[in-house]
């Protein structure tokens, strides 16, 4: 969940080193930025994910994903050559073409190596070939070049980070450091250019950002989750997700976020929201996996009432290299109100665990 893809945990099980080796996600942690936007090796699983929604000056829609994982797998201090294998880098790459109905994606998997891949706080960059996050203090610049499409995009948060759950963790089961440091950029203004095919398309909208780092997260009965992050017209934003439990059940650790315009954070708890999915499915041909990619929301509390849809139904990240579970995430578009008044804006939302379960558990 963005709080998300642990499953990424899945890339390397026969090189994990005991998880023992390495820090926990336990209350009381002290966020610094611009350090915590960076790399944390003491912990074993890390991610940066950007999401976002586009819109060119002739009015097509796009989506996009860039998403940075990294995975320790040894933290033996004799290994010192570029070439040994401390970290594992992975990274998505995904464009919606909302107009066009097309959805493209690419992944590919690399060491740190001589400057391959990885995370410098000191330059400010974090990427994986030629995909890369560049911080410039506050802006950031975004770049990734595949054979099908390319983004270069200007991105420049018009909101303070934001950090999840409460004292510093965003707890996602029973137990001491089954939970995650999961801080957002939730309201990002974003522009720059598409490329795909021939065509370059001059793009403006808003995009997300969520960086987790931890060690332990899911627990054995617990499958796959839900996740969305919504951006809405009012200058509010939302962040909730769903924990499925193996019985078929929602977890009680299933949590949320709401930021309302001035940045302010609401911490909300799996009683304070309703998030079911409506009868709309889309039946993956790759997979077989069905997802329910039409959902209804309502928090009592904020007056909140939306329904999500998607303009392109076909938006699974299926793994070429099979280290990385299959997993839909896609753009999508809110409708509804906020007591009583029309509300609507767009987001993003991924699911995982619909073919076969998560397994996440240590």
């Amino acid at each position: 969940m963005k709080n998300k893809l642990a499953c990424f945990v899945a890339v390397v099980f026969s090189l994990h080193p005991a998880a023992a080796q390495y820090r926990t996600a336990l209350p009381g942690y002290h966020y610094e930025f611009p350090r915590d936007h960076f790399n944390h090796p003491e912990f074993q699983t890390e991610w940066w994910y950007y999401t976002g929604n586009l819109k060119s000056t002739d009015g097509h829609r796009f989506g996009f994903e860039l998403t940075f994982f990294r995975q320790a797998v040894s933290r033996d201090p004799a290994k010192t050559s570029a070439w040994d294998v401390k970290d594992i880098y992975l990274a998505h790459l995904a464009l919606s073409d909302l107009d066009g109905s097309k959805f493209y994606h690419a992944e590919r998997t690399n060491r740190s190596g001589p400057g391959i891949a990885g995370v410098d706080e000191t330059r400010g960059r974090i990427w994986n070939g030629n995909w890369q996050i560049i911080w410039r203090n506050e802006a950031q610049e975004l770049q990734a070049i595949d054979e099908q499409f390319q983004l270069h995009l200007a991105l420049r948060s018009e909101k303070p980070p934001v950090v999840h759950g409460e004292d510093g963790v965003s707890e996602k089961a029973a137990g001491a450091g089954h939970a995650s440091h999961y801080i957002s950029l939730t309201r990002i203004h974003t522009s720059g250019f598409v490329e795909l095919g021939e065509k370059k398309f001059e793009v403006t909208g808003t995009s997300w950002m969520d960086h987790e780092f931890f060690t332990h997260q899911l627990t054995a009965d617990q499958t796959g989750w839900d996740w969305l992050s919504l951006q809405l017209e009012d200058n509010t934003e939302l962040m909730l997700f769903h924990i499925r439990r193996r019985d078929g059940s929602i977890d009680p650790y299933s949590a949320g976020t709401f930021v309302d315009a001035q940045g302010k954070t609401t911490h909300l708890r799996a009683s304070d929201f309703v998030l079911m999915p409506l009868r709309k499915t889309w039946k993956s041909p790759s997979t077989g996996a069905v997802y329910p990619i039409a959902w209804k929301l309502a928090i009592p509390r904020l007056g909140l009432e939306l329904e999500v849809k998607t303009p392109l139904e076909s938006q699974e990240l299926t793994g070429k290299a099979k280290l990385t579970p299959n997993y839909w995430e896609g753009a999508i578009i809110l409708t509804g109100q906020r007591n009583g008044q029309a509300a609507a804006g767009v987001g993003y939302l991924e699911m995982t665990g619909y073919d076969h379960a998560v397994r996440l558990a240590r």
